[in-house]
């Protein structure tokens, strides 16, 4: 399936060769997933007692960080090793957003840093709801918070001290996977989705490509034939490697893994290169009506 693209680069800082960005946006936007390697995220002296479940309430399967406001949480610790993890995380979000810029330059000016996580638990064998099992092919998709369209890129790094790999799987194509399960979509109830959006269950409103892609995402974890029987290609990737990929268009699952970073990025339609690739566009080709018109 050709779904891991490997680009090389050993830095956050240094700049990036001008093909070497080609190539980047035109896989990315392609639903690849880039592997460098070589690109290690290093901790602090320290910063490596931050490696144990402990440090997680166990209410989420992540800890949280926003950059913007300094907020933490599903983390346990005194004031003082919160304070100390923060910095670690914001580390992290500084790291991933200068080395976008060198390496998607034309993203840059529209590129939005969202939530920035830290995951400590092993997620093999860790038991959840079928919504929230990433062990299940999926793209995704946040019931509390919608995109309204915007993309959804996210940059991933092993930190794993123990040399264990991140083991992911990578599934078909979006439109293939979208044109299986979109008919399969309930239709949103009128109201509701305003309702969402008044009590504050969602942050904003949920739009009818945030509809259908929370469909999506539920009706391919749904199916475990599919689960079992769809193309798809297993990878590793190592401690001190990181990989990114837009998640809303790369199928993608996680079979084991622990002690991982990860930072959240949205991009707006227009400032892809290709926007007809985008699962919005797609989306849309496929239901026959725009998904992101006003409230109505």
């Amino acid at each position: 399936m050709n779904s891991i693209i490997e680009l090389p680069g050993n830095s956050w800082t240094e700049a990036v060769a001008s093909e070497v960005q080609d190539r980047a946006i035109e896989s990315l936007e392609e639903g690849k997933v880039l592997y460098f390697p070589h690109l290690a995220f290093e901790l602090l002296p320290g910063e490596d007692a931050f490696l144990q479940p402990k440090w997680s309430t166990g209410d989420a399967k992540n800890i949280s960080f926003e950059r913007e406001t300094g907020q933490i949480w599903g983390v346990s610790g005194s004031d003082a090793e919160k304070t100390a993890l923060s910095r670690m995380l914001r580390r992290y979000a500084d790291s991933t957003r200068e080395f976008l810029q060198n390496l998607l330059p034309t993203y840059a000016s529209t590129l939005l840093q969202a939530r920035t996580s830290f995951r400590p638990i092993e997620i093999s064998g860790r038991a959840s709801s079928y919504r929230k099992d990433d062990t299940r092919l999926h793209v995704d998709s946040f019931p509390s918070r919608p995109t309204g369209g915007k993309r959804i890129l996210r940059v991933f790094c092993n930190i794993n001290p123990e040399g264990k790999p991140r083991c992911w799987r990578i599934g078909e194509g979006f439109r293939e996977y979208a044109q299986r399960f979109a008919g399969r979509v309930p239709q949103p109830i009128p109201g509701f989705r305003f309702v969402l959006s008044l009590v504050g269950a969602t942050k904003g409103y949920r739009s009818l490509y945030d509809h259908y892609m929370l469909g999506l995402h539920d009706q391919g974890k749904l199916d475990m034939d599919y689960q079992r029987q769809s193309p798809q290609e297993a990878f590793a990737f190592p401690p001190g490697s990181t990989w990114m990929c837009f998640t809303d268009q790369a199928l993608h699952a996680v079979d084991s893994g622990q002690h991982l970073l990860e930072q959240t990025f949205h991009l707006p339609r227009a400032s892809l290169r290709h926007p007809e690739r985008s699962p919005l566009t797609v989306l849309e080709d496929i239901v026959g009506r725009p998904l992101c018109a006003s409230i109505r």
